[in-house]
């Protein structure tokens, strides 16, 4: 099963052309194979080709704060362009955005080798960049902004806990037991004072890298404003914290915090699926995986 919105010619023809793009400077359409949540097509044209993400179809089942993100991911690279390496916003509605296309390929797609310790510096001092975007409020922009970062968590581990009742997920542990590690560590959240703008979902699918260089920051729909530590659980995802990245940044990161985000991320991981339908071997063995790293972060706390 797939959540996925999938458009003819003829429905991109109108998009393009609703966002000011005339068709005739269109030389073909591609769809592109990545991803698991939005539709991404490749508009090439001769003078300088063009991304097209539509969000998945209205009638699909979603987590709970997963309604709006593109208007989220626009936020994002409005807020963040000539900042970091993100695509410009050509035109943007409801349930698609139209942007640049950025040089280079994925990380993760990338069997060349890399000169991964002095990429992850790089990607330390973009992410420190980054940060330094800040807002007036903490939380999902699609779901509203509070004035405390306490409470913006607090509420994103409610839904992803309501997300797994309602989807009949089952838990490692009761889903109050999950909310109590929260609400015992109301005082370290209340010590985050600034919103830095968080990407969320920094793996190497969504870093772009060209000729040794990190040349694209992609797909910041899942951002929020919050303490910049959050960001440290997708640049790690199942591993740890490595110098390189901690050089490049400039700054500590607290490990209490840490596995409290990253409890969140492998919750939403986990739950995720369900809605989505994955299913089969591969699936299987990441459910574990991440079943695996979410006890382990439990126990931590």
């Amino acid at each position: 099963m797939s959540n996925k919105r999938h458009l003819d010619d003829i429905g991109l023809e109108k998009l393009v052309t609703e966002a000011g793009v005339g068709p005739a400077s269109v030389t073909s359409y591609e769809e592109l194979a990545e991803g698991t949540f939005n539709t991404v097509y490749r508009i090439v044209r001769p003078a300088g080709d063009l991304m097209l993400k539509l969000s998945p179809d209205p009638a699909a089942p979603v987590l709970s704060h997963e309604h709006g993100l593109i208007r989220t991911e626009t936020e994002f690279y409005r807020a963040t362009l000539g900042k970091i390496p993100v695509p410009e916003v050509i035109h943007a509605g409801d349930d698609f955005l139209l942007m640049t296309a950025l040089p280079g390929t994925t990380w993760f797609s990338q069997s060349e080798e890399l000169d991964r310790p002095r990429l992850r510096r790089e990607l330390g001092g973009l992410v420190a960049e980054l940060h330094r975007v800040t807002g007036p409020a903490f939380g999902y922009p699609q779901k509203g902004l509070v004035s405390t970062w306490s409470t913006a968590f607090l509420a994103m581990i409610d839904d992803v806990l309501g997300d797994a009742a309602r989807f009949g997920v089952e838990l490692p542990r009761p889903a109050e037991q999950i909310r109590g590690l929260v609400l015992a560590r109301d005082e370290l959240l209340a010590g985050v004072q600034t919103a830095s703008l968080i990407h969320f979902d920094l793996w190497d699918g969504n870093i772009l890298v060209e000729d040794g260089r990190i040349t694209g920051l992609i797909d910041g729909e899942r951002a929020f404003w919050g303490d910049p530590v959050a960001e440290f659980v997708s640049l790690t995802l199942f591993g740890s914290l490595d110098d390189e990245l901690l050089a490049g940044y400039g700054a500590p990161v607290d490990q209490e915090l840490l596995s409290l985000y990253r409890v969140y991320l492998y919750l939403i991981m986990l739950v995720e699926a369900t809605p989505r339908g994955y299913e089969g071997p591969e699936h299987e063995k990441m459910s574990r995986l991440v079943l695996r790293h979410l006890v382990r972060e439990l126990d931590a706390l």
